[in-house]
């Protein structure tokens, strides 16, 4: 099933400044922090010699400057999900997608290479690999993608033909073409399967009760032979 989302539906639901969960994200690891907090005390101290040395008098741009460049540590994150939202919101249309887990599978990922020194002085260069979970999703259309990301343990409980719902985007009004994908929930579960949170849960779940509610007022409608179907119905 794929039910086209108004534009506003699709700003709530995809953010324009950085959640909660999306900061934490671009938050990273402690080594992460440190080489923000280096930077900004860097920016500092440049911004200082540059006020020193070249005896600039526009106090108030040196004193937003090194506001920034202090607290660039804390704003940084904001900045990085920010920009990656604004990346989706370009597309023109949307569509809320439910359908089933086809298939599923665990690959490995390389994300980076150390060197390091043996006990016999020896070069070795060491491989980090990360697992990853690999999701086919598709529905009775033919309609597939496949999606990625890190495995964690709450994964253990995804199995073939479970409900699976996301956010697709496009630039085409019909969605004949997709684009990009948001992250997936699985309801039966309760569970979220994303590298980066792209959507506001909050919102994505009041879409998808408010669908599922209409699927099942359908039947209903049908039974009572009620015929003077409204065409905005098919669009949330």
């Amino acid at each position: 099933m794929l039910v086209p989302l108004t534009r506003q539906k699709f700003e709530q639901v995809i953010p324009l400044i950085a959640s909660g969960p999306q900061y934490k994200y671009y938050w990273g690891k402690f080594s992460n922090f440190i080489q923000r907090l280096l930077i900004s005390v860097v920016a500092v101290v440049v911004v200082l010699l540059v006020k020193v040395f070249f005896r600039i008098e526009f106090d108030l741009i040196v004193f937003i400057l090194g506001i920034i460049g202090a607290f660039f540590w804390l704003w940084y994150p904001v900045f990085q999900a920010s920009v990656r939202n604004v990346k989706c919101r370009r597309y023109k249309y949307s569509g809320f997608f439910r359908g089933r887990i086809l298939d599923w599978w665990i690959t490995d990922r390389l994300i980076g290479k150390q060197e390091t020194v043996n006990s016999k002085g020896e070069l070795v260069i060491v491989e980090n690999r990360e697992k990853r979970i690999n999701l086919e999703v598709g529905d009775d259309t033919g309609f597939s993608i496949e999606f990625e990301a890190p495995l964690k343990p709450a994964y253990k409980v995804i199995t073939r033909g479970l409900i699976a719902e996301m956010v697709v985007m496009s630039n085409r009004r019909d969605l004949s073409r997709i684009e990009e994908f948001s992250d997936i929930y699985i309801p039966n579960r309760d569970l979220w399967v994303s590298d980066y949170p792209f959507v506001r849960q909050d919102f994505f779940g009041e879409v998808s009760r408010r669908l599922r509610e209409d699927s099942e007022e359908r039947p209903r409608r049908r039974r009572r032979q009620v015929q003077d179907w409204d065409e905005e119905d098919d669009k949330y």
